[in-house]
């Protein structure tokens, strides 16, 4: 790469179609693809005046079983309240034990301690972010209920060993799926690797909703019974109430938008594979693959980037310097779980999950989502170049000094 290149980004932006800005996230842009067809959806909603569960939401669990390839969907109020319902169908409660990783939303632990239980924290892998394997069993005791491991940014989790140590202690494993709908694993689909699988539909997401919404999808038909009862504040009848549950019903609204998106969603997550490619290619293009860490997916594995996150120790400015150019970024996650207030425990401490916490200091997710073009990509690759190349220089000058 050239200093010209370099130190003259928006000189090529320009060349390549007047880009000037790029927006973390333009849901706008897809909006304006399938407007007719959601404003159809709505108004079938409105003039049926049926706005709670019912045949659209039906319809959707249906359609999101199909995709996944589980027996059962059930709807429900948000992604948060998946995983909550999910443990909640096992029981969980005081005294018992959930393992799951420290690299996550907070939802993911705040499940668990909602019900009472103790949150495990187990490290992830380097390269994938994820809950790593080698390290779960160490964790496991006999007070140990359930296992969640996340399947970040949309790359799945090592789901066969993960398994294999959840069989041999009859243990459940319930999936954290928020950021994989579409994701799969070795031919099979997240969500229906485990015994639970749990959605997120925050508008933010590979298929987002018009606001928040949620599904568990499972193969076991008790426990896909006992979440459509514990969503409707335990009660299978009219005033008739058998379990403790909750109101976390799915809008008919949501349901018949996301029905008109899931069409779509094939497309999209292509869109977003052929965009995380372009950026490898455009990474090497510059010479600065080697200097940032690009997202790792193994051969058998198909991510569907959610994020497209990079790594480098140069993190904070390179943010700051993308933000100078309306290059928008985000940071997932800026510190993990174990330090925050709200789910300190005597039992960890800074330097416990040196992964996650070295993760948390490094990570910053370009955009990735599929209207992004290619005259975008390449604005944001040189100004990465134009940031990152100068200090590399730098430390390679001073180690030769």
């Amino acid at each position: 790469m050239s200093t010209k290149q370099i130190q003259q980004p928006e000189k090529q932006a320009q060349a390549n179609g007047s880009v000037t800005r790029v927006p973390s996230l333009d849901l706008q842009a897809q909006f304006a693809g399938i407007r007719d067809e959601v404003m159809a959806a709505i108004t079938r909603v409105m003039e049926s005046q049926h706005f709670i569960l019912g045949s659209e939401v039906a319809s959707l669990e249906k359609e999101i079983a199909d995709f996944v390839d589980c027996n059962f969907a059930v709807g429900c109020a948000s992604g948060s309240d998946a995983l909550l319902l999910a443990l909640m169908a096992f029981d969980i409660g005081p005294g018992d034990e959930v393992i799951t990783t420290p690299f996550t939303f907070g939802a993911t632990a705040g499940s668990i301690l909602r019900l009472g239980a103790r949150v495990v924290f187990v490290d992830i892998q380097a390269e994938t972010y994820n809950l790593d394997p080698e390290k779960l069993e160490a964790a496991i005791t006999p007070r140990t209920r359930a296992i969640m491991p996340v399947h970040l940014f949309g790359l799945p989790a090592d789901m066969s060993s993960i398994l294999e140590i959840a069989r041999r202690h009859n243990l459940p494993v319930i999936e954290d799926a928020a950021q994989a709908i579409g994701a799969k694993y070795r031919g099979k689909s997240t969500g229906g690797l485990g015994d639970v699988g749990c959605f997120s539909f925050f508008p933010s997401k590979n298929l987002g909703a018009a606001g928040d919404g949620g599904m568990v999808v499972t193969n076991d038909s008790r426990i896909a019974e006992r979440v459509k009862i514990l969503r409707h504040h335990g009660s299978p009848k009219k005033y008739q109430y058998e379990l403790l549950g909750m109101n976390s019903r799915l809008d008919a609204l949501q349901a018949a938008i996301l029905r008109v998106k899931l069409k779509y969603l094939p497309e999209w997550t292509a869109a977003r594979q052929r965009n995380a490619r372009r950026y490898g290619s455009l990474f090497s293009e510059y010479g600065i693959a080697n200097i940032a860490q690009l997202p790792k997916s193994p051969d058998d594995y198909a991510h569907v980037y959610n994020q497209y996150v990079i790594r480098t120790p140069e993190r904070d400015g390179l943010k700051t310097a993308l933000a100078r150019k309306e290059i928008m970024t985000e940071i997932y996650y800026p510190s993990p779980l174990h330090v925050q207030p709200a789910f300190l425990s005597p039992s960890y401490q800074n330097g416990d999950f040196p992964n996650a916490e070295s993760a948390c200091e490094q990570v910053l997710a370009l955009p990735v989502y599929p209207e992004l073009t290619e005259g975008q990509q390449r604005l944001v690759v040189e100004n990465i170049a134009a940031f990152l190349v100068p200090k590399q220089l730098s430390r390679e000058g001073a180690r030769n000094a």
